[in-house]
């Protein structure tokens, strides 16, 4: 494969995109995760490399300067998010197609790149109170962040209708179900 196609899962944080695309990863052998690079702090669980490629703000500046990424954006102040070109070169170079697991601005840049070739998908929650008690649960939250995270939410919900489909996570196994079921479809095309 010359260049494979791009599957793009985003939403709102929270809302269980990860935990969709994790699944999806364990289950199918023809994809492989996009690892962003970001420049927020590494939490606890999290790996360089693995989970992020974590660089310093001024490191993402002279990435963007370079033009070497496909997408980003300043989500926060500092706190850049992006996919490398050559992260997606490694994919394709594997053979095989790449997964993304990116916020909803992001979801729509890598779209527009990919064009006919990208498949996006936008994970909805059942309510926004659901929402809020997920971010709560992590615990990984402050007042401040969760705030941020959830006015941030409210502008994301009213991109929804931008994405080719929509999957609505009220009971993960039935969205991973009917997220393997769309990947699969657009995959034989």
């Amino acid at each position: 494969m010359e260049s494979g196609k791009l599957i793009i899962f985003s939403a709102p944080s929270g809302a269980g995109k990860t935990s969709i695309v994790r699944q999806l990863l364990g289950s199918r052998t023809d994809l492989e995760f996009s690892i962003s690079v970001c420049s927020r702090a590494k939490r606890e669980n999290e790996k360089d490399g693995v989970d992020y490629y974590f660089i310093t703000a001024e490191e993402f500046r002279n990435k963007i300067s370079n033009d070497e990424f496909l997408e980003w954006e300043e989500v926060y102040e500092d706190h850049f998010y992006g996919t490398l070109k050559s992260e997606v070169s490694r994919i394709w170079a594997k053979g095989k197609h790449v997964i993304f697991d990116v916020d909803v601005v992001g979801g729509l840049n890598i779209k527009k790149y990919g064009r006919e070739k990208a498949l996006a998908i936008f994970v909805m929650i059942p309510t926004f109170q659901e929402l809020e008690a997920r971010l709560k649960n992590r615990s990984t939250e402050t007042p401040e962040t969760l705030k941020k995270r959830t006015d941030k939410a409210k502008h994301e919900l009213t991109f929804a209708d931008k994405f080719d489909k929509i999957i609505m996570n009220d009971d993960l196994a039935n969205a991973v179900e009917e997220a393997n079921r769309i990947v699969e479809e657009f995959l034989s095309k």
